[in-house]
């Protein structure tokens, strides 16, 4: 028996999402290999963007096998197709590793833009932080950056419902003048986030206080093996975050 649309999204807890037309994505691959939408159709679609936190090896073809990658990007969106097969949902995976938020703003006509997603997840900020320690750039024009990201993204998919997950560090044994150092930056950078998402009336994934939260159950190795990219524990627990916020802070579409 199919799932009626309200009945998805008010178990999922995104009641309000049911007054807006959600195109539905198809998968077509141009040239590049790329999966191109066809906005014909009704399912949500949703794009996750970042660094290699989100590409999570994933292929840059048409091998399903491996096309989400193996993070959190993955587990979000494997649970929910699975647990609703009847609503047409499509997922994207743009992560790119290695990316900064001016690679970001580079590929976002063509990763973002011309995607017309329904809901887009950035994760952004790792990447940057070695090169503000070493003045390449500063926490200000990274944060200038992101708003140009953001700016464009409302001014061309107004529509579109945005999630900022908020860059995040687990440290174990790194020199303690790195870690301070590293520690400074990401602080400042999930002061931003958090002040964007308000800004930009966006839904803010806040990362940092349960990742400090989970030492409780496991040392830090068991959920971030290098202070920074997630073990597979590690991934599982931003997908569960990324899924309750959602679900938690969406009702506000469409009132």
């Amino acid at each position: 028996m199919q799932v009626s649309r309200r009945k998805f999204f008010t178990k999922l807890g995104l009641t309000g999402l049911t007054g807006l037309s959600f195109p539905r994505l198809l998968s077509a691959i141009n040239s590049k290999g790329r999966i191109l939408n066809n906005i014909k159709g009704k399912g949500l679609s949703i794009l996750f963007q970042g660094d290699s936190i989100t590409d999570g090896a994933r292929t840059r073809n048409q091998d399903w096998n491996h096309i989400m990658g193996h993070g959190y990007a993955y587990l979000v969106s494997s649970r929910l197709w699975f647990d609703y097969p009847k609503e047409e949902l499509m997922f994207f995976n743009r992560g790119i590793s290695g990316n900064k938020v001016t690679d970001l703003l580079d590929r976002w006509q063509e990763d973002t833009i011309d995607l017309k997603p329904d809901v887009l997840s950035i994760m952004i900020g790792v990447n940057d932080v070695a090169r503000i320690i070493s003045k390449e750039y500063s926490i200000e024009e990274w944060e200038v950056n992101y708003k140009k990201l953001l700016n464009k993204t409302r001014s061309e998919l107004p529509n579109t419902t945005l999630i900022l997950c908020e860059p995040f560090l687990l440290i174990d044994d790194w020199p303690k003048e790195k870690a301070v150092a590293w520690e400074a930056i990401i602080f400042k950078m999930q002061v931003i986030v958090r002040q964007l998402a308000k800004n930009y009336n966006t839904i803010h994934v806040e990362l940092q206080d349960q990742f400090n939260l989970s030492l409780k159950k496991a040392p830090a190795k068991y959920w971030v093996w290098d202070g920074v990219h997630p073990m597979p524990a590690g991934h599982e627990l931003i997908a569960r975050i990324w899924i309750k916020e959602v679900s938690k802070k969406l009702d506000f579409i469409g009132k």
